[in-house]
């Protein structure tokens, strides 16, 4: 919402990819990262071939974490440590999907995020109570179009809401 006083979130698409009574977890999929690049990561990582046979993009997954990278993908590829997010996604934590990238298999979409955003037990249900977020189901274009600019007016013109009538106020009835 325009009212987010967190500059680490404004304007944010985030995945929401794991949420039970202990928490949440999601991963910003608007906040590019130019370094470092997909190839220099896979060398700091040792992982071959180098150059990659495929690369994909790097995100700032979010301020927790940051050292730390997690895969969001399609599910039409998955390892035992892959979690199923909703139906047609996946978030891989482990080496080997990257070793699938570079060889030119793993999934067929992915972004690859340094860091998540995270919230403690009851955290989330209580910024969405106060109206800090909206909420709308995922497509490929939101979590995998390059074009980072324009994912915040796409996801709320699937609300079918105009940002400019948006007030950062909220009020109950």
């Amino acid at each position: 919402m325009p009212g987010m006083q967190d500059p680490r979130f404004a304007q944010a698409i985030i995945c929401l990819c794991a949420h039970s009574p202990d928490g949440a977890m999601g991963i910003v999929m608007n906040k590019p990262l130019e370094t470092p690049s997909f190839e220099d990561l896979l060398k700091q990582l040792d992982v071959a071939p180098t150059p990659p046979a495929r690369r994909i993009r790097l995100l700032a997954g979010g301020p927790v974490e940051g050292a730390r990278g997690f895969v969001l993908h399609t599910a039409d590829w998955s390892s035992e440590g892959s979690l199923h997010v909703g139906g047609d996604y996946a978030l891989t934590a482990s080496v080997d999907i990257l070793k699938a990238i570079a060889e030119g298999g793993g999934p067929r979409e992915g972004v690859l995020a340094l860091g998540y955003a995270g919230w403690g037990p009851g955290q989330l249900e209580n910024e969405i109570q106060q109206n800090a977020w909206l909420s709308v189901s995922p497509d490929e274009a939101l979590l995998f179009d390059p074009d980072h600019e324009a994912k915040w007016r796409r996801a709320l013109r699937k609300l079918r809401v105009d940002p400019l009538l948006l007030s950062g106020a909220a009020g109950r009835a």
